[in-house]
């Protein structure tokens, strides 16, 4: 066999190793990891409609400003069992995993404007980091136009660890905006950020998270603690 044979042999057996690696790739990762997207896509939105088609019934069975707390948010909010830690009040939970704050403003109606509660206490913005403020403002707009007896309560983004701890720094700069729009609209402004903080691993104490970014219920009792003070001062 001549050298140029054996040159176009080897290019040849190159392309075919390139060729199979990517149809397994494709067989293998990029179609099953696509299949997965969509089957969690369709779960999401099958669960935030199960959600909002709750809170429809929930707000025909109260009447207006009859709810003390709303608690508006994402997974966070979604998996605070306020009735427990808040016993004291009529309150209700509002928040749905997964959402940013474009999903919370497109669900305000349902979600705070037709239940009028006395507080909405709004947690939002841990899944859209980069962009919450393009919308962030509009939202806090939207309820003190929709809701105006109603007293609005900006908690600020909490404490990441792990792979979500890469945002802390980014976290900070946001919660100090937070604080600004509050400021600006005489809204109340929680931090929650330092006191879920650990300065030894800079990120959430490890009793206080599941995952790096969700929390414990020690991790909620730290949120519970730092909210009750501010509902006692706003509800008689």
């Amino acid at each position: 066999m001549t050298k140029k044979k054996k040159i176009i042999l080897s290019i040849s057996i190159i392309l075919s190793i390139v060729l199979l690696a990517s149809v397994l790739l494709v067989c293998f990762y990029v179609i099953p990891e696509h299949k997965k997207n969509k089957e969690r896509e369709e779960f999401i939105k099958s669960y935030r409609q199960s959600k909002l088609e709750k809170y429809t019934q929930e707000n025909n069975q109260y009447a207006d400003y009859e709810v003390d707390v709303a608690f508006l948010g994402d997974s966070l909010t979604d998996s605070y069992d306020v009735e427990t830690h808040y016993a004291q009040y009529k309150v209700v939970n509002r928040g749905i995993g997964g959402d940013t704050t474009f999903d919370l403003e497109n669900r305000l109606k349902i979600s705070a404007y037709d239940l009028k509660p006395k507080v909405a206490v709004m947690l939002i913005g841990a899944n859209n980091f980069q962009t919450m403020f393009e919308n962030y403002e509009r939202i806090v707009v939207g309820l003190k136009n929709n809701l105006p007896s109603t007293k609005i309560v900006l908690l600020s983004l909490t404490a990441m660890s792990g792979s979500w701890g890469t945002y802390n720094e980014l976290a900070c700069f946001n919660n100090i905006k937070i604080k600004q729009i509050a400021e600006k609209y005489s809204c109340v402004f929680v931090d929650l950020f330092y006191p879920l903080f650990d300065l030894d691993s800079n990120g959430l104490l490890a009793e206080y998270t599941i995952d790096g970014g969700h929390l414990t219920p020690a991790g909620y009792n730290v949120l519970t603690a730092e909210i009750t003070p501010v509902l006692e001062s706003i509800l008689p």
